[in-house]
């Protein structure tokens, strides 16, 4: 993402605003990743602040002005609610410590950390999948186990697995049984390098891919690429 140091640190969730990090991954749909994971900062720099205690204050009306004003996002008033519920959410089952989803002692199961994302509201298998692989992935956070951390069902994901001839259809169904079958032990490690070669390499429109520099273009069968 085109987000700076700062920003990078800002949206740790092992840093000062661990809430920043869960709020972003719930803005991540139906927009450009870059437009949704941009939110926190600018809501931050709008406030002079992000701390919970003070984003705990604001309505959802206000919240829904703000987004209209400030979000980019192509659902602003259904965001600012999904952004309000987060917050209370977050104060009402971790005390206001959004961290406390994840850390535990002993280190939690895959699973349960899942099923705990999809208790926000507007958080479906996509965003659930994908926050807790990244946790897991880029910052190195414990789990008892990896066999829950599945491939988001991203498009990106679909379309280059469907190309490799891996899967037939681009069913999210499909796409889970396929990547368990390939790792049982942890079906999401192919998740980061898919979601990167759909977005710069595998195309939709096939005629504009870049086949050529492509790192699966010798393996792939380019299914349905007429």
């Amino acid at each position: 993402l085109s987000i700076n140091k700062e920003e990078n640190c800002f949206l740790s969730p092992t840093g000062e605003y661990p809430h920043a990090f869960v709020l972003a991954c719930l803005m991540d749909r139906q927009v450009k990743a870059e437009i949704a994971w941009k939110i926190p900062i600018k809501i931050r720099d709008e406030r002079n602040s992000f701390a919970m205690e003070e984003l705990l204050k604001v309505s959802v009306d206000e919240w829904k002005a703000i987004f209209k004003r400030i979000s980019g996002h192509r659902f602003p008033e259904n965001m600012a609610d999904v952004f309000f519920k987060g917050l209370q959410l977050i104060k009402r089952e971790y005390d206001g410590d959004a961290s406390r989803i994840w850390k535990c002692d002993p280190p939690l199961s895959s699973g349960t950390v899942i099923c705990r994302f999809l208790e926000f509201e507007g958080c479906g298998i996509k965003i659930a999948t994908m926050a807790t692989n990244i946790l897991y992935r880029q910052f190195k956070v414990e789990f008892k186990d990896k066999c829950c951390l599945d491939a988001s069902p991203d498009v990106l994901v679909r379309r280059v697995l469907r190309r490799n001839g891996l899967i037939v259809t681009e069913k999210p169904e499909e796409l889970l049984y396929a990547t368990r079958a390939l790792n049982p032990e942890y079906p999401g490690i192919i998740d980061l390098p898919c979601w990167k070669i759909g977005r710069e390499y595998c195309l939709a429109e096939y005629e504009k891919c870049n086949c050529t520099d492509c790192p699966l273009d010798r393996h792939c069968r380019k299914v349905n690429c007429e």
